[in-house]
């Protein structure tokens, strides 16, 4: 079952409730939902880490894990998904992302060179907001919705190879 594999790679709840930088939310660490390994909450707990992962926002680890305490969701995958955009994925990621949202808006694909200065987020970013955004928002809920799909069709291919294995092992009269 794929909850034994994840009960080994997932911190323990207990020791996240004690660590001390976590001890400041008190009683929402302690919600056994957030935490459960079961097809439901997995499946969204990746959905909402994969949803926040395409928004070009900071902090995303803290907004999946604001995002997972508020639905209930399982936690620690909402925070791991988020990792999908990380330093080396995020520039061809969010370019991706303004070209469908430039895309969907018929709007021309610029040839905009990214520059760190406040010139270019007063200037170019202006221009380039609307379809970089409406972009994130739409891969970032395909990519929810992938994820669940994922998710349970991976669980369900796991339960019934487990029923086989089962099966066969209750049919074989080795002593």
């Amino acid at each position: 079952m794929p909850r034994r594999f994840l009960k080994r790679i997932m911190p323990d709840h207990r020791t996240m409730r004690e660590h001390p930088h976590l001890q400041r939310f008190g009683q929402r660490l302690a919600e056994p939902k957030l935490w459960h390994l079961n097809r439901r909450s997995i499946a969204f707990g990746l959905a909402v880490g994969l949803f926040v992962a395409f928004m070009p926002i900071l902090g995303q680890m803290f907004v999946a894990a604001a995002l997972a305490i508020i639905v209930r969701v399982n936690l620690p995958i909402a925070v791991m998904a988020v990792w999908v955009t990380n330093p080396v994925t995020m520039g061809p990621l969010y370019f991706l992302c303004y070209q469908i949202g430039a895309g969907l808006l018929a709007m021309p694909i610029g040839d905009h060179v990214f520059t760190m200065s406040w010139e270019w987020f007063s200037t170019v970013f202006l221009a380039i907001w609307q379809p970089l955004i409406l972009g994130c928002f739409v891969l970032g809920t395909a990519a929810a919705v992938i994820g669940i799909l994922f998710v349970r069709l991976c669980w369900r291919i796991m339960v019934l190879r487990s029923w086989a294995k089962r099966r066969r092992e209750s049919k074989d009269p080795s002593p």
